[in-house]
């Protein structure tokens, strides 16, 4: 079974997110990694870009297929995971700490519209 973490927002698209203050870090869940494999590709948006919630704002391939990325939020891109470009493997290592994007959030109100860890678990069963 894949792996949820307590205390995190998360996605119908396998996204979850990770706030702290008015920022947000984002990746793809433990279930996403285990569902696409060796992921040997990124794609990232540049620092400065805006995100809006439900749109793609990038992409994560693998050997079996790639996937495009569902922002759970709205916001300005302050800090990309930098590592990911050279190690993507990183996500399939450790989903949870392997971020993709940090977000300055613009609408804190949109993580209401997210699932918790709970029912997250139950979707991916």
């Amino acid at each position: 079974m894949s792996k949820v973490v307590e205390g995190l927002y998360y996605t119908e698209s396998h996204e979850w997110v990770k706030v702290e203050g008015e920022f947000a870090y984002i990746g793809i869940t433990d279930f996403a990694q285990h569902q696409l494999g060796n992921i040997v590709y990124v794609d990232i948006p540049e620092v400065g870009d805006e995100i809006k919630q439900e749109e793609e704002f990038g992409a994560v391939e693998s050997v079996k297929a790639a996937s495009d990325l569902l922002s759970p939020v709205s916001g300005t891109i302050v800090e990309v995971n930098e590592k990911l470009s050279d190690e993507p493997e990183l996500i399939n290592k450790n989903a949870f700490d392997s971020w993709i994007l940090k977000v300055k959030l613009s609408d804190a109100s949109e993580l209401n519209s997210l699932m918790d860890s709970k029912a997250y678990a139950e979707i991916c069963e």
